[in-house]
């Protein structure tokens, strides 16, 4: 019963991932990007299986809990090595995701900032009136005002798509504010992570105590046969 306390933990767990997937899918930030991003730009792919990724993870996380509260009252050893496997299943999917987290995460920050980059040109250069709605899209959502261009005057593009009150000297730079942005959520992206693996690590240990204990029906004295003489 000590076990089920902390089983909660692991269902607040997979909430807080699902959360954080549902929020980071469905952010204007995001969302603004993906529905710009070309097919060409990775940005879009990273985006949804980001989301897939969230949503599978906190779903094993919370069927994990579920199967090891369960095992705990009914004593079932089936139970508790289907919870072991849940829990191994989601470290599996945590060791990749760190991975790329540390060695591959800038390219959501360059896939975005190409994003920008392509449809601030295009404005630039009055190639479609398409793109001036989304760039304007793009610094409402960034609460942003154009970039720092080597190609000439940018202040007619400002203009006509910056916000009120983020005009050049008085708005950030959206490539500037794109980066910070991204820094940010990446933070807390990195300590969901590793609060997720250790507390992964630790259901796999508690998983298995629990399996030996009822194998060998270790401090379960309801276990025994009892000869009445």
């Amino acid at each position: 019963c000590q076990a089920l306390p902390k089983n909660f933990l692991f269902q607040l767990l997979g909430l807080s991932i699902a959360t954080l997937s549902t929020v980071t899918h469905y952010r204007l930030h995001f969302t603004t990007i993906s529905d710009i991003s070309l097919e060409s730009n990775s940005y879009r792919v990273i985006h949804h299986t980001a989301f897939y990724f969230g949503i599978c993870l906190s779903m094993t996380l919370i069927l994990a809990a579920l199967l090891s509260s369960t095992a705990t009252v009914r004593e079932s050893q089936c139970l508790t090595a289907m919870g072991f496997f849940c829990f191994a299943l989601a470290f599996c999917g945590l060791l990749p995701a760190a991975c790329w987290r540390y060695t591959r995460s800038t390219e959501v920050q360059d896939s975005m900032m190409d994003v920008y980059d392509l449809v601030y040109e295009e404005v630039r250069r009055n190639t479609s009136s398409i793109r001036r709605h989304e760039l304007t899209a793009i610094h409402e959502a960034f609460l942003c005002c154009g970039k720092h261009s080597p190609f000439g005057d940018t202040a007619n593009v400002e203009r006509k798509t910056c916000p009120p009150g983020q005009a050049r000297g008085v708005g950030q730079d959206c490539l500037q504010e794109i980066q910070n942005f991204l820094k940010k959520h990446m933070e807390l992206v990195s300590t969901l992570l590793g609060v997720t693996i250790g507390f992964t690590i630790y259901g796999m240990i508690l998983t298995s105590f629990l399996w030996f204990s009822i194998h060998f029906s270790s401090n379960l004295d309801r276990k025994g046969k009892y000869i009445l003489r």
